[in-house]
């Protein structure tokens, strides 16, 4: 006899017991009245405040032979929906790949931990309706007890569970108890790169419904050739007999169309169709109307298909300027509420994104809906990932990736996990793409659940992104798939794509429209190569758009310092293994949703116009709306600046511009010479709900010349004594004592009308704190030395005012990477200026910047520049800033990344200054630099895992560098592109230093 027990939830042949089967999302309503106001008296909301209980281990309250016993008395409270984690049970725990238990499909640790909860419900009269309980997220499955009596079971955390618990029911008082556990057999299916988090976290309510109602219906459309006409057929399902009435009215209100039946499809012709789409998401109400219950549907009316590798909606070309977002909040988790979901919803609005992924999973089931009605299209994704499998023999094994994609216990949990998602939001209009899941390979279960989809719903686009990683042992079928998905594909690859490049052979050279369902990987400062892919997109019809790893950062609040900071606590903050450290903090948002850099950068990018210069004064507007003339909601504006002076500008008429056509404008005569741009500004015409009038949709800054930027002529007149040594040379002036070491070629003494103005010696840096982008490439640098440089000054050669320096960079046993021929001039009146030659030992890696540190006391809190701002600017990575004279405090200039890093820097700058209100001391160049001040060392920012952590050093930091390297998006995507290295073997670079 085998003594050891069978669980349900180790069971993937048993994914749900008791549970209704699947149907469309909606809430029915006692009358009209009712449905208008949104509020229906047959909703019994079960959220608030449950008994519970934690338990380290299933078993010490689960037992298969006696049931469920519990002491409700002994028990505390937990709000629902919540995490557990997040209410103080448990602990949090953040893995991107790997399992957080052994891979030992379908078994999973004995030791598992659950919760559970226990809430009274009082029912007059059970037999005056039919009662459905409705649970719409639970992690990761749930046994049910009504009344004592089992009820149920169900898994997938990120789907509607339905049960018919009518017969349990009794007047008065009921007890539902349920057991959620941590980890099931679906735990295998569900590894989504997230924090791991437990509980009944989203809404609960019991649904009174009459003996005879709709159950389910799916609303379809179809159209003309030229869109004309349309046909709404709407296919019922009947719980019982009863007459079914439906009113269909237009985005106005007016009712365009009524029909009744008695379970055959309803139908409605209509002329002339409001069409929807993500600009103008008008969408029509139909009402379902039984003798005792209605049910109100939004339907936008569109269509969604590939014609010759392009993606048309409404016969109109279309591109997805997307992002990926979870379920994430550093206080409840992956409990989203409707306006939590709406605030992103918005700010994704307000930054000219127009779809969303449900990464990795569907949404609550009212967040297409919101989707539907802001304008946003989805790819509705079902709850899949089981990259774990490549992990399971402790490293990476490409060929291990699709196991359970081919593996039989997981085909009717694959299948299931995929009719949920379809089934429940099939309904709505935001929804234009299916996603089989994410990142668990491809094998006969996918291509059995892709069939049933393109079966059930051939109206939609499918999607899958792991399709090309499959077991060389069997041919894979690719037919049901509709869009060539790539995560992170290099621009060479899709260049390469769209050029014929080659494709896997079981394609039959079917060249499908090409979508990056992740791209730019936006973790930390970055990402920095957006323009380039955005270029991409813009270039190739076949290339639909991208959607940005990923919208937030995911951090779990800890409270604050006693300064007053706040801490946010990511992977290895709470003692797990094995966890992914920080890289769950990619989004664009910070967890509280403020705005990245990163978003800044993407909105510009993603810009609804477009500038370029034709000849002299005349300029090319195109339009990238696809469905907006141009004049009909953008406001043009524009200036014309100087070397840093605004000359003028103005107001200008948008001309009419059709979607995806362009117009002419013509400016009055702008300047030549100097550093000279025209910008012109693209605003909102009209409020829109997300945002006011004149609200910023981006801008084209044009550079019209760029000239040197000449400085003045150093003064020669005065005193200047020299006193040269073999280990330092003094310059004294009337004003000034510089003192020069000969030993690093850099000065080590700065005093200017008896101001110090540095606090410690200059330095050589060739080094950054590196970005989260950084964290492949920086072990290249490390093991060159880049972090620890070592100089040799070969020799010093002084005649009068100027030093010539031989400089050698190397590190601890490594050999010199970078050779530095350095000439120093101090003038009489106290500037110095600069020439540096660089040679660099090209076998090493490219260098992510080189050029001087300073440090400044601490005073010189004030800056002043010349350069691309006022954001953060990096070759790769300055489409938010704009090049022009900006002045902001030090402090204000960090950009405080959760897991300190390289941040703030500013490229293209001419000058920069900085003052401690009595004295100033500028960097200056005719050529563009690139310069940093922080009140923190790069070392600080290096050393320190949380920005809660950093410690001022007590100076500010000044680097001026002939030049940065770009962020790129390297930290999930592909290599910095070369462009955007400091990888020249030989460069120039020349700097002066002013004083005032």
């Amino acid at each position: 006899m085998n003594l050891k027990p069978h669980y349900t939830h180790e069971d993937p042949q048993i994914l749900h017991v008791g549970t209704c089967p699947d149907r469309s999302y909606y809430i029915p309503f006692a009358d009209e009245k009712e449905a208008e106001n949104g509020l229906s008296s047959r909703v019994v909301s079960l959220n608030g405040a449950w008994s519970f209980q934690y338990f380290p281990s299933c078993q010490d309250i689960l037992d298969l032979e006696d049931g469920l016993a519990f002491d409700e008395e002994e028990m505390g409270q937990i709000p629902v929906p919540s995490c557990w984690q997040n209410q103080g049970y448990g602990r949090h725990q953040y893995t991107n790949v790997r399992y957080p238990i052994p891979c030992d499909p379908p078994f999973v640790p004995e030791e598992n931990p659950c919760g559970l909860y226990v809430r009274h419900i009082d029912v007059a009269d059970p037999a005056a309706f039919r009662w459905y309980l409705n649970f719409e997220g639970v992690d990761s499955c749930f046994y049910l007890w009504v009344n004592g009596e089992f009820a149920g079971y169900s898994q997938v955390s990120h789907s509607t569970s339905e049960f018919d618990i009518s017969s349990l029911l009794t007047a008065g008082d009921n007890t539902l108890a349920v057991l959620v556990l941590q980890w099931c057999d679906g735990t295998y299916l569900e590894d989504q790169d997230k924090l791991r988090m437990s509980g009944i976290f989203r809404d609960v309510y019991l649904l009174a419904r009459p003996e005879n109602h709709v159950r389910d219906f799916f609303v379809k459309e179809d159209f003309s050739q030229d869109f004309s006409h349309g046909t709404i057929t709407v296919e019922l399902e009947l719980a019982g007999e009863c007459a079914v009435s439906a009113l269909l009215q237009a985005p106005n209100g007016d009712t365009v169309g009524t029909a009744s039946s008695t379970g055959e499809p309803l139908v409605f012709e209509l002329d002339d169709p409001i069409l929807w789409n993500a600009e103008h998401p008008a969408q029509y109400t139909l009402t379902l109307s039984t003798e005792d219950e209605v049910i109100p549907q939004k339907v936008g009316l569109r269509k969604i298909e590939v014609r010759d590798g392009v993606v048309f909606l409404n016969g109109v070309a279309i591109k997805f300027r997307g992002v990926n977002r979870h379920d994430s909040d550093p206080v409840t988790g992956y409990t989203i509420s409707r306006e939590q979901a709406a605030k992103d919803l918005c700010l994704m609005k307000r930054h000219n994104i127009n779809a969303v992924r449900t990464s990795h999973y569907p949404n609550a089931p009212w967040f297409l809906q919101l989707c539907s009605e802001y304008g946003l299209y989805a790819i509705a994704e079902a709850d899949i990932e089981s990259h774990g499998m490549a992990e399971k023999l402790g490293y990476h094994v490409e060929e291990n990736y699709p196991d359970a994609a081919d593996d039989p216990q997981f085909k009717k949990a694959i299948l299931d996990r995929v009719q949920r998602s379809v089934i429940r939001d099939k309904n709505n209009a935001a929804v234009v793409i299916w996603s089989l899941g994410n990142e668990s390979g491809w094998g006969e279960n996918f291509e059995n659940a892709g069939r049933w989809v393109k079966g059930y719903d051939p109206s939609r686009l499918l999607h899958y992104e792991g399709f090309l990683a499959y077991h060389k042992d069997r041919t894979p079928d690719f037919s049901m798939l509709d869009l060539y998905s790539r995560m992170y594909a290099s621009t060479q690859a899709v260049d390469s794509y769209f050029n014929g490049g080659e494709l896997d052979e079981n394609l039959h050279g079917r060249r499908m429209p090409f979508i990056q369902c992740e791209y730019i990987h936006a973790m930390g400062n970055g990402p920095g190569d957006a323009e380039d892919y955005q270029q991409r997109i813009m270039q190739y019809p076949g290339f639909c758009g991208g959607f940005v790893w990923e919208w937030c950062d995911h951090a779990v609040y800890g409270g604050t310092t006693p300064d007053n900071r706040p801490i946010y606590r990511y992977g290895g903050d709470f003692g797990e293994f094995p966890h992914d450290g920080n890289f769950c903090m990619d989004g664009l948002v910070y967890p509280d949703r403020t705005p990245h850099t990163g978003l800044l950068e993407y909105k510009n990018v993603i810009r609804p116009i477009r500038a370029q210069r034709l000849e002299g004064s005349t300029f090319r507007l195109h339009n990238y709306l696809d469905f907006t003339n141009a004049q009909d909601c953008v406001a043009l504006s524009y200036e014309v600046m100087q070397d840093g002076e605004v000359l003028f500008g103005g107001n200008l008429e948008m001309p009419s511009i059709a979607p995806h056509q362009e117009a002419d404008i013509t400016l009055p005569e702008l300047p030549e010479g100097g550093i000279a741009t025209v910008t012109f500004f693209y605003t909102a015409k009209k409020a829109s709900p997300f945002y006011p009038a004149g609200h910023a949709l981006g801008f084209d800054e044009l550079i019209l010349s760029e000239e040197p930027f000449f400085l003045d002529a150093p003064v020669e007149e005065g005193a200047l004594q020299v006193e040269a040594g073999p280990r330092q040379v003094v310059f004294t002036g009337e004003d000034f004592r510089y003192v020069f070491d000969n030993r690093t070629g850099l000065f080590s003494q700065m005093v200017y009308k008896n101001r110090e103005l540095l606090s410690r010696p200059m330095e050589w840096n060739t080094y950054r704190a590196p970005t989260d982008n950084d964290r492949s490439v920086d072990f290249s640098w490390k093991q060159a030395g880049y972090h620890r440089p070592t100089v040799r000054v070969y020799s010093v050669e002084q005649e009068g005012g100027t030093l010539t320096c031989h400089v050698g960079i190397c590190a601890l046993y490594i050999g010199r990477f970078l050779d530095v021929k350095a000439v120093w001039t101090v003038s009489p009146d106290g500037r110095v200026d600069v020439s540096l030659h660089g040679e660099r030992d090209t076998r090493f890696p490219w260098m992510p910047r080189f050029g001087v540190r300073l440090f400044l006391p601490r005073e010189f809190g004030e800056a002043e520049y010349f350069a691309y701002g006022p954001y953060e600017s990096y070759v790769d990575k300055h489409r938010a800033s704009r090049l022009g004279v900006y002045a902001q405090s030090v402090e204000s200039m960090h950009e405080d990344y959760l897991k300190p890093q390289e941040n703030s820097s500013h490229c293209g700058c001419r000058y920069v200054t900085l003052s401690d209100g009595a004295f100033a001391l500028s960097a200056a160049a005719e050529q563009p630099f690139s310069f940093n001040v922080s009140p923190y060392t790069q070392e600080e920012l290096a050393g320190k895992a949380h920005s809660y952590e950093l410690e001022p050093c007590g100076c500010t930091v000044l680097c001026v560098d002939y030049k940065m390297s770009g962020v790129g998006s390297n930290s999930c995507g592909p290599s910095l592109l070369p462009q955007y290295r400091l990888e020249e073997g030989q460069f120039d670079f020349a700097f002066s230093l002013l004083m005032e």
